[in-house]
């Protein structure tokens, strides 16, 4: 298809072809020959091509590509080869001449290294996409490609990230090393990506972290920890992070968080604390005043007491926080946070173990007991607090029908206050007992 410009596509996909063509239009502009049976690329296979800017090679057979396979193509800025699985191996020569190159695509192949010197000419190259191989180390070949922005290396076979393996790359502003098998991080061995926005170290192998990990990232935007091995987070990991708007801790195995871990992350707006095993969250770990966004919690044991008091009342108060499912203490387990009462005496929190009723069979005796010592109190007006905490712990625990609480609004109470009432009924319907409400 050609134009007025006498600027053509050449459109032979999907044409079952097993050789290239002799020869193409000297002013084809793209060239796409996705999804034939080609295996065999010759020097100089395409012959001279001024014009050509896109070369798309993905889901063929190709096996060998000769050195100098792409010479005349000079000002070729995209060329993609996905999907070729019988590529292992690429000589040192294989781009040569390609000096304009922006684009270059080598995912889905059978890859298990890259020559050192392979990018030696193409130093214009921003977009470098190699995910899905069989790389056991991030390729040394791109080290010092200082035009360099993105680079895809996700679902390979990288075990570690070494202090050098990203000198130079000053530009780059997306890294995806998802899905890899990296268990090993050297200190500071990000330092030289100054400009890095989007990084994802996420499903990997990684239990601890080093000190300075991420020392030099201070325009990270966005930072993928989730489903990892961390067992904890340390306060000395995300101190240069002051622009970081989204940071994902998802899936690991986190019991503790490290006192002033987020202190420093005055941008943040996202956090995904979700599939931990994490039991508490203390306010000094976690101040609020820095966060303006969406916290994620669900999926963790969390301890209902009052040290997670500050969480419900901020969840109520900001609309950003929901399912926090209550694993202990036994009187509010399966509740969410968000549903537990808590009591003050004094200005002082009560945790619900220890003013909620038991949701086991109730002990009839001790229930009377402690209704006995209840009513013996009344006249004093010191206790009355103790009884409405009872109270309260009692909605905490059991979901009543309104038909076991209905009284009738003119009953007048001697000498007991009406706030009893409803609880003497329930417990006489718990214990099967008949109590003499006529004080």
């Amino acid at each position: 298809m050609c134009t007025e410009e006498r600027s053509c596509t050449v459109l032979c996909d999907r044409a079952n072809m097993a050789e290239l063509p002799t020869e193409f239009p000297c002013e084809a502009s793209s060239i796409n020959l996705e999804k034939n049976r080609l295996k065999f690329l010759s020097e100089r296979a395409f012959g001279a091509l001024p014009s050509l800017k896109s070369l798309f090679l993905d889901h063929n057979n190709i096996s060998f590509i000769t050195p100098g396979a792409f010479k005349g193509l000079s000002n070729l800025q995209e060329l993609t080869m996905a999907h070729n699985e019988y590529i292992r191996y690429l000589h040192t020569r294989t781009f040569t001449s390609l000096r304009r190159l922006v684009r270059l695509d080598l995912s889905c192949c059978n890859l298990f290294s890259i020559p050192d010197r392979i990018f030696l000419e193409q130093t214009s190259l921003r977009e470098l996409i190699c995910f899905q191989n069989n790389f056991r180390r991030i390729p040394s070949a791109i080290r010092g490609m200082e035009n360099l922005t993105h680079m895809y290396l996700e679902r390979n076979k990288i075990e570690a990230v070494a202090y050098n393996s990203l000198l130079g790359l000053c530009n780059l502003r997306y890294l995806n090393l998802q899905e890899n098998r990296i268990s090993v991080l050297h200190d500071e061995a990000f330092k030289d990506l100054g400009e890095l926005q989007n990084f994802y170290l996420n499903d990997n192998l990684l239990v601890d972290l080093p000190r300075k990990s991420f020392k030099g990232l201070g325009h990270l935007k966005m930072l993928n920890l989730g489903g990892n091995l961390l067992t904890n987070v340390s306060n000395t990991w995300f101190g240069d992070l002051v622009e970081l708007e989204v940071l994902h801790l998802d899936r690991n195995c986190l019991s503790f968080i490290d006192q002033g871990a987020f202190d420093n992350l005055t941008s943040l707006m996202i956090l995904h604390l979700n599939s931990n095993k994490l039991t508490t969250l203390p306010f000094p770990v976690f101040q609020p005043i820095y966060f303006i966004g969406h916290l994620y919690l669900f999926r963790n044991p969390w301890d209902c007491t009052c040290e997670l008091w500050w969480l419900k009342e901020w969840m109520a108060n900001y609309k950003l926080v929901r399912d926090v499912p209550c694993a202990s203490p036994p009187s509010v387990v399966g509740l969410d946070l968000s549903k537990v009462l808590f009591s003050h005496t004094n200005g002082t929190c009560i945790d619900p173990a220890e003013f909620n009723l038991s949701t086991a069979v109730p002990d009839h005796s001790t229930t009377l007991s402690r209704l006995n010592s209840l009513i013996s109190k009344l006249m004093n007006q010191e206790v009355r607090e103790e009884v409405r905490n009872f109270t309260e712990g009692q909605r905490n625990e059991t979901v009543m029908k309104p038909a076991e609480v209905q009284l009738s609004a003119t009953h007048k109470s001697s000498g007991v206050d009406l706030v009893l009432l409803p609880l003497l009924f329930l417990i006489q319907v718990q214990t099967g007992c008949l109590l003499d409400l006529n004080f």
